[in-house]
């Protein structure tokens, strides 16, 4: 009997709960860009994925400097509202959590950080750029920075700044101490990271509990948070993560052609082609390919900067130069319209994505390209046009004259010559003989007036 129920414990415990959660799964999803709707969206669906899975245990590995506070808040509201616990890895070593990230790495249920990472530098800024936000109010000389905390903290900073940033702020520090609160980590230093824009290291950050603990990566992690209690929505779990195997979740083709499409520089060389490609399609009507093109890309582009922090003051110069550049061909100004357009054009494309906001920003060299490309189609254009004003007529009746003739028949003051293949009727104020040359001097009627350069 005693050797059956030795069997029957056994059993039970190799089928507890515990053991089954180990020979379970880890699902890993990766953020490593700018967080924007295309981000969110792929954390949404990657986690939704991982419940179905069955997944024991969430890993976010980050490494992100920031991106849009509502892209933000979503994968926050996912990760509050999980059932199954959600660490969150800054990986691998030289990545960081700068801004948006560090928000994230609070609201996960486990914090950690690989060797030589950062997060921090939490301070929103708004879209489109401002001057900086004021900081935390200087406490006077001997007095503890600390005292009264909780009293002082939603007070206007003493050292400027209008309300509107002040709101900003303040809703920003209360969301962060929200989430430190919540996972019991270091609430004082996170208002730091937001009024102060502070930033830590991974090792000091551990030191001030801002994160739970160091991991070399993925499977040290799971080693290391082995038996950790978190809390979910759905109750106390005890972590069975050693050994754990892991499981990446990719983004959809979706996603995939989202974040292209989203990023930045992608959606700024867009807008050109679909902005040339309707220019080519004007000038050159029944072409088909560019305007087709053309119209594609720029509904992409559009699609994108209504998702994208833009700064609508570039973007107005950008519209304004191409109107002058178009204006230029219709009404010439000597390149004053297209001059001024170009420098409208180059003056928004830089402030297009001009706001400040971490991993939103257009590659120079691009702008400078493209302005290149554009300034010498310019420059080109009206070269061409300058020479053909110093060229020979080649058509009308200015074209004829100085033109030489061949005289084929001449009496009683009229005759006839050759000229270009073709027979005219030409009068002389010297008579002429057959076979004589003589030079055009005038036109009347389709009857040339010509004078003799030659006796033969």
């Amino acid at each position: 009997m005693r050797a059956t129920a030795v069997l029957i414990l056994a059993f039970l415990g190799c089928c507890s709960p515990g053991s089954a959660a180990a020979e379970g799964r880890a699902a890993l999803i990766e953020i490593q860009d700018a967080i924007g709707p295309a981000t969110s969206g792929y954390f949404e669906k990657a986690h939704a994925r991982a419940i179905e899975s069955g997944a024991s245990l969430i890993v976010l590995r980050l490494d992100t400097p920031g991106g849009l506070d509502t892209a933000m808040r979503d994968i926050i509201k996912v990760i509050l509202n999980s059932p199954v616990p959600v660490a969150c890895f800054v990986a691998p070593g030289g990545a960081r959590a700068a801004s948006a990230g560090t928000y994230i790495l609070y609201a996960c249920h486990v914090a950690a950080m690989a060797p030589a990472t950062n997060l921090g530098a939490a301070t929103p800024v708004p879209v489109g750029g401002s001057a900086p936000f004021p900081g935390a109010p200087k406490p006077p000389k001997g007095e503890d920075p600390l005292k009264d905390k909780d009293q002082d903290k939603d007070a206007a900073p003493a050292d400027g700044g209008d309300a509107m940033q002040h709101k900003i702020v303040n809703d920003a520090v209360a969301y962060i101490r929200s989430l430190a609160e919540k996972r019991g980590r270091n609430a004082d230093w996170a208002e730091r990271a937001v009024r102060e824009g502070a930033s830590l290291s991974a090792e000091r950050a551990v030191e001030q509990k801002v994160v739970d603990l160091l991991a070399n990566d993925v499977a040290d992690l799971l080693k290391k948070i082995d038996g950790r209690k978190v809390a979910t929505t759905a109750g106390e779990v005890t972590l069975q993560s050693a050994g754990l195997a892991v499981e990446k979740f990719e983004p959809d083709w979706r996603m995939k052609f989202l974040a292209i499409v989203t990023n930045p520089t992608v959606a700024y060389i867009m807008l050109m082609i679909g902005i040339y490609g309707l220019l080519l399609e004007g000038y050159h009507p029944g072409a088909i390919l560019p305007g087709v093109v053309g119209a594609i890309c720029l509904l992409l582009a559009l699609f994108a900067f209504q998702i994208l922090p833009v700064n609508y003051v570039g973007l107005a110069l950008i519209l304004l130069g191409v109107v002058l550049m178009i204006a230029e061909a219709f009404a010439p100004s000597f390149g004053a319209l297209g001059v001024g357009g170009l420098v409208a054009f180059v003056f928004g494309s830089i402030m297009l994505m001009d706001i400040d906001v971490p991993g939103y920003e257009i590659n120079r060299g691009i702008i400078a390209g493209i302005a290149g490309g554009a300034a010498a189609i310019m420059g080109a254009t009206l070269y061409l046009v300058l020479r053909s004003r110093r060229a020979p007529v080649v058509t009308g009746s200015d074209a004829l004259l100085g033109r030489v003739v061949d005289t084929l028949e001449y009496e009683n003051g009229e005759g006839w010559a050759m000229l270009g293949g073709e027979r005219w009727r030409i009068r002389s104020a010297r008579a002429l003989v057959a076979g004589q040359r003589a030079r055009v001097t005038a036109l009347h009627d389709l009857v040339l007036e010509v004078e003799a350069i030659d006796e033969r």
